[in-house]
């Protein structure tokens, strides 16, 4: 990890900068009516779990083109996002992908002991085949028509149970690539039977305190059906497996110009609403850094989730999930975490009493005006401060470059091939 004494010296430059920012700021928010210090609170209680995929350079599926110091290894993964956490003080956790992160659960605990995190939800795959693997999922997995395949599958997500049990997972995340690329290649009724029969025999495998989270993906790799295809679909799964099961939403996975908000809101309606994958998308699931993009939309989901605090049984699960192909992974995910953490500020900012008033005049020009209002403040000020009451960066990224952190292990890493295409 970074050197505490680094991080001082870093803040100490900029402090008394943050401190008239963040006087300026509390007094044009204490003249609207708002306490700037609830905010900071609210601030820094709020977290989001890095993926440990994240940590190393993504690809298409042409090509990849690491970088220097990628991460040999769980272990080098869990040490990137401790560095990621210690700079931002908002992701506090991460959540592990097997059977990339597979390890002895005993030193999973103890490195994870060692560096502060915690572990979050646990992420099958089955939409790879593996070294020794006995059968292929290129014509599906928990779907295949073939049953000992749909056997294979079952059985890693539950053996992905077993090692997030022993080291405090609460949840497992399903995404499957299965689908297909021509008209007539599978039955798609009998292909969404299956997956559900085998997707029952993996809730039946849960502890009785974890979560299931069914994921959809509108297309890729199959880009003429995907088996969960959609929020409807994966609503119907969660409905149909039971209490345990939710929806995960990624904001990649939808078509273009879906209204995502309005699926969050209908989840919650509904009791199922699990987690967020968050990340930005400009064409389709480009899986590009939070709030790049679109910012507005991800404060539009936030003012959502604000609204609706409280709701009983909401307990969501906060997960970036992003493929950093041309940039540092670390500084992308510390971007990533400061502009999740910027739109749950910003939809905090809602005057939810006048815009209530204006909903119910159905004054649709002062409404949105609300939420501009909360939108276009700067917040700044605010996140800055909770990382500098927990000891964490006032810049993260300025802190990072300054630590040379990345040319460090860099030297103690071997270098990473760049031969194939893939995330990871």
């Amino acid at each position: 990890m970074i050197n505490a004494q680094i991080i001082e010296a870093e803040n100490a430059a900029r402090t008394a900068d943050l401190s008239a920012d963040y006087d300026a700021l509390g007094s044009r928010l204490a003249r609207r009516g708002i306490d700037i210090e609830a905010l900071t609170a609210r601030a820094m209680a709020f977290g989001v779990a890095v993926p440990s995929w994240g940590t190393g350079t993504g690809g298409t599926r042409f090509a990849r083109f690491p970088g220097e110091g990628e991460p040999n290894g769980i272990m080098d993964k869990l040490d990137d996002c401790a560095v990621i956490h210690q700079l931002t003080d908002a992701t506090p956790s991460v959540s592990l992908h097997i059977p990339w992160d597979k390890a002895d659960p005993a030193l999973l605990r103890e490195k994870a002991e060692e560096t502060g995190l915690a572990f979050d939800a646990m992420n099958s795959n089955t939409f790879q085949d593996q070294p020794g693997q006995a059968l292929s999922y290129k014509f599906g997995s928990l779907s295949h028509a073939d049953s000992a395949t749909r056997e294979q599958a079952v059985a890693h997500n539950l053996e992905c149970i077993e090692i997030g049990r022993q080291i405090g997972s609460k949840a497992l995340t399903v995404w499957i690539g299965d689908g297909s690329n021509f008209p007539g290649q599978t039955s798609l009724s009998k292909q969404f039977d299956r997956y559900l029969e085998s997707m029952h025999r993996i809730y039946a495998g849960l502890p009785d305190d974890w979560r299931i989270f069914s994921e959809h993906k509108i297309y890729e790799p199959a880009f003429y059906s995907t088996v969960v295809q959609d929020w409807g679909s994966s609503l119907m799964i969660a409905q149909e497996l039971g209490e345990k099961a939710q929806c995960l939403v990624d904001l990649g996975h939808h078509a273009p110009n879906v209204n995502i908000e309005m699926i969050v809101a209908r989840l919650i309606r509904a009791g199922k609403l699990g987690g967020f994958h968050f990340n930005d998308s400009k064409y389709g699931d480009d899986d590009l850094d939070s709030g790049t993009i679109e910012p507005f939309r991800l404060f539009l989901v936030f003012n959502e989730l604000v609204e609706l605090e409280g709701t009983a049984g909401l307990d969501l699960a906060h997960m970036i999930d992003q493929s950093h192909n041309v940039t540092d992974p670390i500084e992308s995910l510390i971007i990533s975490a400061c502009e999740i953490q910027r739109a749950f500020v910003q939809a905090s900012l809602v005057d939810r009493i006048a815009l209530e008033g204006y909903q119910r005049e159905s004054d649709a020009l002062m409404a949105a005006a609300t939420l501009r209002a909360a939108f276009r403040t700067d917040v700044e000020p605010i996140l800055a401060m909770a990382r500098l009451r927990a000891n964490a960066a006032i810049d993260p990224v300025a802190t990072y470059r300054a630590s040379a952190y990345r040319a460090e292990v860099a030297e103690k890493r071997p270098k990473s091939s760049g031969a194939g295409g893939g995330i990871v």
